[in-house]
């Protein structure tokens, strides 16, 4: 009995730790919606300086219906953080505004909070009430 006990237990340790691995790496157990890659791709853009394919894949993704709020309003922060920095101010609060309309506790990172061109932006405009 005690062998077979550790060979059940041998093997369902296995199947977890092949589960494990599976998660995030396509094998079936959890695989990214098309829009939630298309904001992963939106947000390497961004971080490789690809600004307009970073806003190309951003908004695609925020069209194709992103499910999780936290994904939507991330999208809208890039796009904000875009738009700042190609000196487009009203399309900047107008990105920031739908972030906090989704998410009224959302706030900047510290380092993002810092930046010198979006930041005072931001803070405009999460300290106006929203209409």
């Amino acid at each position: 009995m005690r062998g077979i006990r550790k060979v059940l237990m041998l093997t369902l340790a296995a199947l977890l730790l092949s589960a494990c691995g599976a998660i995030g790496t396509g094998g079936g157990l959890f695989q990214a919606s098309p829009a939630e890659q298309k904001l992963s791709g939106g947000v390497k853009s961004y971080e490789d300086g690809d600004y307009k394919a970073s806003m190309e894949e951003l908004q695609k993704a925020l069209e194709m219906g992103l499910s999780n709020k936290n994904d939507q309003v991330r999208a809208h922060k890039y796009s904000a953080f875009i738009h700042c920095i190609s000196a487009r101010e009203k399309q900047c609060r107008d990105e920031f505004k739908k972030a906090l309309e989704i998410d009224p506790a959302f706030d900047l990172k510290p380092a993002e909070a810092g930046h010198p061109v979006w930041g005072p932006v931001f803070r405009s405009v999460k300290a106006k009430p929203a209409k």
